[in-house]
């Protein structure tokens, strides 16, 4: 027993010192991040705007790798089965995150299967209508799409999205009566709200700024707690008295479950140090979202709280994602 004890602990000793050589040395090669979304959007960006600092702050390329399609479930499925060594990330939308898993069967991934690592930032969603719809606010909304039932349409970019979501806690929160009309992408939605063919949108204010400056559509809320600066005259959902109607839509980065812990402290110190940064900052803003660093045990807390809440509101709903 003496003799084996002689062999195995300094073979343990060498292995946790191998281990912690190689945190120190991390990273030794590019790291990629895997983004669910083709370039371009607020997934994308908030991507490349981690990369930058966080190439600076590991002395080594953070490069981006869009794999777009399956509503994210393929970038997902992908970053799930890499090896978890640090150098593959992911750039997770919240709603792929905590909501594909209730939308989808079969899938190849689940919360679980990713370590949390920091979150970069928030896209706040405004609610805007067509100006041939009487209401300028989220009580009126709510009163005239009761008392007009199945009257008003509501677009998203697709089934399962943000916007399809958001509007059914909206109905279940007031019991309007709206009726879903998806689409593929934010592009055309947005093109059929403007002619009226449907009267109802929820999306981030960057896509329909210039509309609603030349009136053709009108900003009822802000779902959420802040105003926001692009259209600071607009009220949020809880100054009319809609609190709970929040639909602050985050990109955080992830990593493959089992990635060692250093790796994990060591990219959310970077991540966290480059977002701190007056110039990201600045480049968030001009973009229309908002930085907002999460650590991984915080980040790990939004995932297990979000799941549980918009699991039951998409439940409720009886969304199925296609």
């Amino acid at each position: 027993m003496d003799a084996i004890k002689r062999f195995i602990l300094p073979a343990l000793a060498a292995l946790a010192l191998g281990g912690a050589a190689q945190a120190q040395d991390y990273p030794e090669r590019p790291v990629t991040i895997v983004v669910p979304v083709p370039p371009g959007g607020i997934v994308d960006m908030a991507a490349r705007l981690a990369s930058e600092p966080l190439t600076t702050a590991l002395g080594q390329p953070v490069v981006i790798d869009n794999r777009a399609g399956a509503s994210g479930n393929i970038a997902y499925g992908m970053v799930a089965g890499a090896r978890p060594d640090g150098y593959t990330l992911l750039a997770s939308y919240s709603m792929y995150h905590v909501g594909n898993p209730s939308m989808f069967t079969n899938l190849r991934w689940n919360a679980q299967s990713f370590e949390p690592v920091g979150m970069v930032a928030v896209a706040p969603h405004v609610v805007v209508v067509h100006p041939s719809l009487p209401v300028h606010s989220l009580k009126e909304l709510a009163e005239y799409a009761r008392r007009h039932p199945g009257e008003v349409n509501y677009a998203s970019q697709g089934s399962g999205s943000v916007p399809h979501v958001g509007t059914e806690l909206f109905k279940q929160m007031t019991g309007a009566d709206l009726t879903h009309v998806p689409y593929k992408g934010s592009g055309p939605a947005i093109q059929d709200v403007l002619s009226g063919r449907v009267q109802l949108f929820i999306t981030t204010p960057p896509s329909v700024m210039g509309h609603i400056q030349q009136g053709k559509l009108r900003a009822i809320a802000v779902a959420g707690k802040t105003r926001h600066p692009m259209i600071p005259e607009v009220p949020t959902s809880a100054e009319q008295g809609f609190a709970g109607f929040e639909l602050d839509a985050w990109v955080a980065l992830f990593a493959p479950a089992g990635t060692p812990r250093p790796a994990i402290d060591k990219l959310g110190a970077a991540l966290q140090a480059g977002l701190a940064r007056e110039q990201t900052r600045a480049k968030a803003e001009a973009a229309g979202v908002q930085v907002r660093y999460q650590g991984p045990d915080e980040l790990g807390e939004t995932v297990r709280a979000d799941t549980a809440y918009w699991s039951k509101v998409i439940e409720s709903a009886g969304i199925v994602a296609n």
